[in-house]
């Protein structure tokens, strides 16, 4: 093989290994940015009105795929617990409101999964992918001020739940 033919396979290499468009990942104690997204249901939900409140923002990459399924349904078997302690979860993707509506009702999930279509919230937070269309599978737990308590760069979807539950139940103590 060339020298050139080694360096553009390195760099296409390189190119794949670039997981993020836009900004990179929030720090706790950074503001998350101000967004307002289209739910299944139609309605919309936005920072602004989540201020004063905790809240979870998890990014999955597609509606009713496995592994997005096992951390929709990580959190919908978890609810009672995420409910009693205050905090309200949100999914975010690149689906359509439709979409989300089909993967809500089809595993009867108790909270809202909002729509990305734009990607721009997901350029803003470091879960916009280079090369594949979906976002990066990441979250951020928001405080009540509007700014990353705390972020979550690797996440384990059948285990993320009981991950941010555990971590928001000492934030609370």
């Amino acid at each position: 093989m060339s020298r050139r033919s080694l360096f553009l396979a390195a760099a296409a290499l390189a190119a794949l290994a670039v997981p993020v468009l836009g900004g990179n990942m929030l720090e706790p104690g950074m503001p998350f940015p101000k967004f307002t997204l289209t739910a299944q249901d139609g309605s919309t939900v936005s920072s602004e009105a989540l201020h004063g409140t905790y809240y979870l923002i998890y990014f999955y990459p597609k509606a009713d795929t496995p592994g997005c399924t096992k951390e929709a349904c990580a959190f919908r078997d978890s609810w009672p617990a995420v409910e009693a302690a205050g905090l309200k979860v949100y999914g975010i993707s690149y689906d359509t409101p439709k979409a989300n509506l089909a993967f809500a009702d089809k595993y009867h999930l108790p909270f809202l999964l909002l729509s990305d279509s734009d990607h721009a919230l997901a350029k803003q937070v470091g879960a916009a992918r280079a090369v594949v269309p979906v976002p990066k599978r990441i979250s951020y737990l928001v405080g009540p001020d509007g700014k990353v308590v705390k972020a979550y760069p690797d996440v384990t979807p059948a285990k993320h739940a009981k991950e941010v539950l555990a971590d928001f139940t000492k934030l609370r103590k």
